[in-house]
This record gives structure tokens, sequence and C-alpha cells, in this order.
């Protein structure tokens, strides 16, 4: 079984695979014992900048994609469509352009 998701981009579960689903529980499976230290954090995103984009609220959905990434040592930097110039009328794809003309590493979004 390989350590990486058999696509490059994550979109949702329908067309996901059984060797990669096997695979998130193992990854998953391997963080309990993190959880449970003191130090709950790993390097494996150190010098990795997140951007999360949310265009619909979801408090459980952003707070638990913060905390796993910054338990990743990730960077993260938050987005919400509510506080941001698609309030005035900026479109999603140039809402998106903007985050990737920053450099960041990995994008997470939530859109209805």
């Amino acid at each position: 079984m390989s350590n990486y998701l058999s696509t490059e981009h994550l979109i949702g579960i329908k067309d996901i695979s059984k060797e990669d689903i096997e695979m998130i529980f193992k990854t998953a499976d391997s963080f309990k014992e993190v959880i449970n230290r003191p130090i709950k954090k790993v390097p494996s995103l150190r010098d990795i900048t997140i951007a999360n984009l949310f265009f619909e609220n979801s408090t459980r959905t952003r707070l638990s994609f913060e905390l796993a990434e910054k338990r990743l040592s990730a960077d993260v930097i938050n987005f919400s469509a509510a506080s941001s110039s698609v309030k005035k009328g900026e479109t999603l794809i140039d809402t998106v352009n903007n985050i990737l003309s920053m450099k960041v590493d990995i994008v997470v979004m939530r859109h209805s």
C-alpha cells in the first residue's frame, strides 16, 4: 500500500478508491498516539503554508481543519468570504487566483 493518495486533488469521496480510503484510515490511526501525549505537534507540514477558504459558515469544519493543520506544524491562513472582497462582488475564480498568487502550498476550500 502506498503512502500517497492516487489523486493529487481530493475533491470528494465519491470517486475515491478502496486503497485510498484504507491509507487515510491507516494514517489517521497513527495519530491516536499523538493526540494523547503532552505535545500534540508533529513536523509533517513544517514550512508549508495552507490557506483555508470557506465560502459558507461552518464552525466545526473550519476549526477541525485548522487544528489538524496546526498540529501538523503548518502555517495557516484562514479566509472568510463574509469579510472579503467576495462581499463586494469579486468572483470565486478571482479570489482563488489572488490567494494562489501569494504562493501558498495547499488550499483547503469549502464551497457549495
